[in-house]
C-alpha cells in the first residue's frame, strides 16, 4: 500500500542558472533553423563559463546556401539570449563574452537511419525510453512540488526584469519540501531560495525581505505556516553568479525540466534537439497522453512509457501505470492509446505540430504544466484527446 502522509521535495533553477543559459541558447539555435525550414535537423549543445560560450553539434538544412547563412547568425542568437536573460557582469556580459561556433552538418550515417525513403517510413532518431506523467495535485495536472518551485522563480524573474526588484540578478535556485496528508499536498515544511543579488552588503535577511512576499503570493493560501522553515541565501553573499560562478552545459537539468523527481525520466535531455529526436518529441507526447488520461477522469494520476529503436518508426512498447487509481484497466488504456494516435516520429510531430520555432520558451521553468500558446507552443499540454480516449475504451 502506498504511503499517504509524507514530505516530498523538488527543486527548480532560474533562466539565469548556468545550465539554463546553455539550454536557452541551444533551443534558440533550434528555433532559428526551424524558422528557416520546418524539417531542419538540429542537435545543438552549448557550454558556458567565464567570458566564454561554445556551441557545437550537428545541424542540417536542405538548402546549403541557407545553411551557411544561418550558421553565420549563431553568435548573434547567443548574444540575444544572454541579453534577454539579463547578464551584464564584468566576466559574463552579452556584448563582450567570447562566442565560439563549432556547429557542423549532420552525419549522413545518422540521417540514413532516420530519413524516410522509398517504402521505408521515417525512423526514430535514436533508441530510448520516454516517460510522461500527470496528477490531479494541481490544476495544471502537475506534481505540486515542482510546479510551485517553478512558479516562485518565474515570479522573481518577472519582478527582476520589470524593474520592481532592481537588486535581484539572473542566477537563482528554489527548493520546496511539500507536506502530503492523505496523499494530497497541504503545505510546505521548508523553503529554500538562493538568488544572485547586486550588493555584497545585502545580507540573507535583506534578500528574504525582498523575495518572501512573492513566494507567499504564488504558493497556495495556508501552505506557509509558523512551522515552515526558511532558508534564503543560506551561504550568505551571492553576487558572483551565472557562468562566471559555475560552468554550464545543455541538458544537465532534466529532472527540473520534467517532474521534479515525482515521476520516472528516460534519461534523455530535451533542449537543442529537433523533434525527430524522440527523446524530446516522445516525452512530449507521453505527457500529452498521461494528461489526457487524467483529464478524462480515468485516473487520479498516470505514467505513460514509450520505447523506440533508432531507424524504426513505430514504438516498441506502450506502458501505462495509474497507480491503482484507474477507473479502467491500465491494459485497456494502453490499447486505446495505440488506436487513437500515430506514435511514429512523424505522427507525433504532425499531431502536436512540433516543426515550428516554439522551443526557446521551454528552456526554463519546465517543459510541462504550461498553458498552450496560440502559436502552437506547449501543444502537448492540450486535453483535446479526452473524447477519443473515452470512445476507444467503450
Amino acid at each position: 500500500m502506498s504511503r499517504k502522509n509524507y514530505i516530498f521535495t523538488s527543486e527548480s533553477v532560474s533562466e539565469g542558472h548556468p545550465d539554463k543559459v546553455c539550454d536557452r541558447i541551444s533551443d534558440a539555435v533550434l528555433d532559428a533553423f526551424l524558422a528557416a525550414e520546418p524539417e531542419a535537423r538540429v542537435a545543438a549543445e552549448t557550454f558556458a563559463t567565464t567570458n566564454r560560450v561554445v556551441i557545437g553539434g550537428e545541424v542540417g538544412l536542405s538548402d546549403q546556401d541557407a545553411l551557411k547563412e544561418y550558421m553565420g547568425r549563431i553568435e548573434d542568437i547567443a548574444r540575444a539570449c544572454i541579453k534577454d536573460i539579463g547578464y551584464e557582469q564584468d566576466k559574463f556580459h552579452h556584448a563582450t563574452c567570447e562566442i565560439t561556433n563549432l556547429l557542423h552538418e549532420q552525419s549522413a550515417h545518422i540521417a540514413q537511419g532516420v530519413d524516410a525513403s522509398g517504402d521505408k517510413d521515417e525512423g526514430a532518431g535514436d533508441q530510448g525510453i520516454m516517460f510522461g506523467f500527470a496528477t490531479r495535485e494541481t490544476p495544471e495536472l502537475m506534481p505540486a512540488p515542482i510546479h510551485y518551485a517553478h512558479a516562485v522563480l518565474r515570479r522573481l524573474a518577472e519582478v527582476r526584469k520589470n524593474g520592481t526588484e532592481p537588486t535581484l540578478r539572473p542566477d537563482a535556485k528554489s527548493q520546496l519540501s511539500v507536506r502530503y496528508q492523505d496523499g494530497k499536498p497541504v503545505g510546505v515544511s521548508s523553503i529554500v531560495l538562493s538568488t544572485q543579488h547586486a550588493d555584497e552588503n545585502q545580507s540573507s535577511d535583506d534578500i528574504r525581505a525582498i523575495v518572501e512576499p512573492y513566494i507567499r503570493e504564488v504558493l497556495p493560501s495556508g501552505w506557509i505556516t509558523d512551522e515552515t522553515e526558511w532558508w534564503v541565501n543560506p551561504t550568505g553573499t551571492f553576487v558572483i553568479g551565472g557562468p562566471d560562478g559555475d560552468a554550464g552545459l545543455t541538458g544537465r537539468k532534466i529532472i527540473v525540466d520534467t517532474y521534479g523527481g515525482a515521476a520516472p525520466h528516460g534519461g534523455g535531455a530535451f533542449s537543442g534537439k529537433d523533434p525527430t529526436k524522440v527523446d524530446r518529441s516522445a516525452a512530449y507526447v507521453a505527457r500529452y497522453l498521461a494528461k489526457n488520461v487524467v483529464a478524462s477522469g480515468m485516473a487520479e494520476k498516470c505514467t505513460i512509457q514509450l520505447s523506440y529503436a533508432i531507424g524504426v518508426s513505430k514504438p516498441l512498447s506502450i506502458y501505462c501505470d495509474t497507480f491503482g487509481t484507474g477507473e479502467v484497466g491500465d491494459g485497456e488504456i494502453e490499447q486505446a492509446i495505440g488506436k487513437i494516435i500515430d506514435l511514429t516520429p512523424r505522427g507525433i510531430r504532425e499531431h502536436l505540430q512540433l516543426n515550428r520555432p516554439i522551443y526557446a520558451r521551454t528552456a526554463a521553468y519546465g517543459h510541462f504544466g504550461r498553458a498552450p500558446d496560440a502559436d502552437g507552443g506547449f501543444s502537448w499540454e492540450k486535453t483535446d484527446l479526452v473524447d477519443a480516449l473515452k470512445a476507444a475504451i467503450q
